[in-house]
């Protein structure tokens, strides 16, 4: 990458001369200057200082090295809030909103439920902040994660409105009963091209494969969703994008009703689930 004097270039300067696409440039600009997008434009003369300029060219070099944005700026956008991101969690992405929607529609008036493998907490803390009469569990068996999630409950949640669990699965929730539970396990496969490409090679390897067949997490959760899920609770999950009849079989297996999968804005099958009877 081109090395760039360390003063005298303008925020417009950055824009024009960034091998980046336009939108991500403008990213690393409002991280490194405390910039709005709009205060970007009004100040597009406004003359970066030398930190900030190296700040920028160091930012700019691990993007061009394939590190994810969300990774760069340490927060993404997601559901209308704003999390902290760190290679620790998967970075919270646009397609998992259909199981936040789905989660709010099904999820009965004050009721309990628990999302299963949180990570960044983006699932549990989105449906806990739009439903304030929900009773929200999260867990997750990282440490880090948890951290991370922790951190996303007090930026974005007002009072003590999440519970958040140490737990392998289940194992932290004996005996408790919900009427929603969600999940977005780890489902691509071992071996998986896709894992050595992209933002990918970035992301916590086991929150995105169960070094398997991607259906282990599945199979687990179904199974034991009934000692958990209240009667006409709902399971909902999301998965991967050739997943949908697989994931459906092993619920209709376990003898879940209604079983269906909902898609994405760009037609995917990406979540599945069923109702408890």
């Amino acid at each position: 990458m081109q090395t760039w004097q360390q003063s005298g270039l303008t925020i417009a300067d950055y824009e024009r001369l960034s091998p980046l696409e336009k939108l991500e440039t403008r990213i690393l600009l409002m991280h490194v200057t405390k910039l709005s997008r709009i205060q970007l434009i009004t100040q597009s003369e406004h003359l970066l200082t030398t930190q900030q300029a190296q700040d920028l060219q160091a930012l700019l070099q691990r993007r061009l090295d394939g590190e994810p944005i969300a990774y760069l700026t340490g927060e993404r956008e997601f559901f209308g809030l704003t999390f902290h991101t760190s290679a620790a969690v998967l970075i919270p992405r646009a397609d998992t909103e259909l199981l936040v929607e789905l989660a709010l529609n099904y999820a009965p008036d004050n009721s309990a439920l628990l999302d299963l493998g949180t990570g960044s907490g983006a699932i549990a803390i989105s449906v806990a902040h739009a439903r304030p009469d929900l009773a929200v569990t999260a867990v997750d068996i990282s440490d880090a994660a948890l951290e991370i999630a922790r951190k996303n409950s007090d930026r974005n949640l007002t009072g003590n409105r999440l519970q958040l669990l140490q737990s392998d699965w289940y194992s932290a929730v004996t005996g408790q009963i919900f009427q929603t539970i969600v999940s977005n396990p780890p489902y691509i496969v071992k071996n998986d091209p896709h894992l050595t490409q992209g933002d990918l090679r970035f992301e916590p390897i086991n929150a995105l494969t169960d070094h398997g067949d991607g259906l282990s997490a599945y199979r687990h959760i179904v199974r034991h969703a009934p000692t958990h899920l209240a009667q006409h609770g709902w399971l909902l999950m999301e998965h991967g994008y050739h997943q949908a009849a697989e994931v459906r079989e092993l619920l209709s297996a376990q003898g879940f009703m209604q079983v269906q999968s909902w898609r994405d804005l760009a037609g995917i099958e990406r979540v599945s689930g069923g109702q408890w009877n």
